[in-house]
């Protein structure tokens, strides 16, 4: 079924809730989204959402993700005249926070110069910079050893996104080296501390 549109520009504090909105893109790593997202759902008050890209379907199941997944084709399903709201904006309206996790080389690629041809570097583009955003960069050794990639890492630091950097293993390909996303756990442990920061004020 269709997800249909986020509910609106609520904050955290009048609803009791944090919204997580989790980018996923075509890396292996993908595989470990229905982990993350079980994870994630386990911290009390937190709502998420999971944005994909086309190519990110190929490693889950979408019947396994248990909460709203939005790709480029409700984005354009969504849309039909100038009255009807834009999924890209509703969507960074929503989320109080952003976790890209996997970050392939190539949505890298494209958020660094500023690219937005779908759903999710569309979100991204349009990212509130007072909110945060974490990225999790995964990719083959050799991809992640090219010289563009620290550039690109250091481009996406600059715009104030955090990096939760990648981690040495073997990876699917065989390969054994550094390029493979941080474990779902680090993850979640970073989303933790992010809501006990936010939490302070509040108990002021």
């Amino acid at each position: 079924p269709e997800p249909g549109i986020p509910a609106g520009n609520s904050s955290p504090v009048a609803q009791g809730k944090f919204h997580v909105l989790l980018g996923v893109t075509g890396s292996v790593a993908a595989l470990k989204l229905p982990l993350l997202v079980a994870e994630l759902l386990k911290i009390p008050g937190l709502e998420v959402k999971v944005v994909t890209t086309e190519r990110a379907k190929h490693f889950y199941n979408t019947q396994e993700i248990p909460v709203a997944l939005y790709g480029d084709e409700e984005e354009w399903q969504l849309w039909k005249g100038r009255s009807d709201p834009v999924l890209h904006i509703e969507l960074r309206r929503w989320a109080d926070l952003m976790v890209v996790a996997p970050l392939d080389a190539n949505t890298l690629a494209k958020v660094a110069n500023g690219i937005c041809d779908n759903l999710l570097t569309c979100v991204i583009r349009a990212w509130d910079l007072r909110k945060p955003l974490l990225f999790c960069p995964a990719m083959n050794t050799a991809m992640w050893e090219h010289p563009i990639t620290a550039r690109q890492v250091e481009q996406l630091k600059g715009f104030g996104y955090t990096e939760i950097p990648c981690v040495v293993k073997k990876l699917v390909c065989g390969d054994e080296g550094r390029g493979a996303m941080a474990e779902v756990w680090t993850i979640v442990e970073r989303v933790k501390r992010i809501l006990e920061e936010r939490d302070l004020p509040r108990q002021s």
